[in-house]
């Protein structure tokens, strides 16, 4: 399945042409001079349609006690797939990004989470892919976060999907 990923880009629209890895690190420059702490979650979430699926995936940047702004980034795929494979495509998209800023966080000492969009309770469709999902992260060395609490992906980046 190709994936078309469009720029990341800001809540005002704003295109960024450099790396997301500088413009994460400019970003924790100017937060931390400015004296706040930082945390970043990264989450992805999809829409299924007759034809294609949407993705999108955001970097949020959390100022603890502060509010937060996010980054993100929107993806079409062409064909349709099994809700587990949705789900884990989903996670594989996030910890790509997360892998990618790894390094930046680590300098700067700002903590990671990778969210996934994936119910922890069994009654809902998305929970098949819980397990994978879970190892996979963890595995990469990231924290886990799933609903309730993976707000990136179930909030932020359903928002812009």
């Amino acid at each position: 399945m190709k994936i078309v990923k469009q720029k990341w880009r800001n809540l005002k629209g704003e295109l960024f042409n450099q790396s997301i890895t500088n413009v994460v690190e400019q970003s924790i420059r100017k937060e931390q001079k400015a004296g706040n702490q930082l945390k970043i979650c990264v989450g992805s979430d999809s829409q299924a349609y007759k034809t294609h699926i949407e993705y999108a995936t955001v970097i949020v940047v959390v100022r603890e006690g502060k509010g937060a702004f996010m980054f993100m980034r929107n993806s079409k795929g062409g064909k349709q797939i099994s809700i587990k494979e949705r789900m884990l495509k989903e996670v594989t998209m996030s910890v790509e990004v997360a892998y990618e800023i790894c390094n930046v966080l680590d300098i700067y000492k700002v903590g990671l989470e990778v969210h996934a969009d994936i119910n922890t309770d069994e009654k809902f469709k998305s929970n098949v892919a819980l397990k994978d999902a879970m190892s996979y992260i963890l595995g990469m060395g990231f924290e886990f976060k799933a609903k309730p609490y993976a707000f990136a992906s179930s909030s932020c980046a359903d928002s812009v999907v």
